[in-house]
């Protein structure tokens, strides 16, 4: 099963355990790429996928493509301090 997480190129804390351990954080320069980006990761057969917080606000295809798909699983992770609403 492949994962990737994904974070703007200026987030110097997001998943920042995973990138140190080697795997698959990308950073991406322009935020509106965001549903390109998670596109081609399923189009490359990643099955999960793990957007900041940040970077979800950019997707629109997180609930209208992807939201009722079985077969991928994208996961918006909570900000560093657990922020409310």
């Amino acid at each position: 099963m492949k994962i990737s997480w994904i974070k703007t190129k200026n987030d110097k804390d997001s998943f920042k355990i995973f990138e140190n351990l080697g795997f698959n954080v990308i950073r991406i320069d322009e935020p509106d790429d965001t549903d390109t980006k998670i596109k081609e990761l399923i189009d490359n057969d990643c099955k999960t996928i793990i957007l900041s917080k940040e970077i979800s606000f950019f997707s629109n295809d997180i609930i209208t493509k992807y939201n009722k798909q079985d077969d991928v699983s994208i996961i918006i992770a909570s900000g560093k301090n657990n922020e409310r609403d």
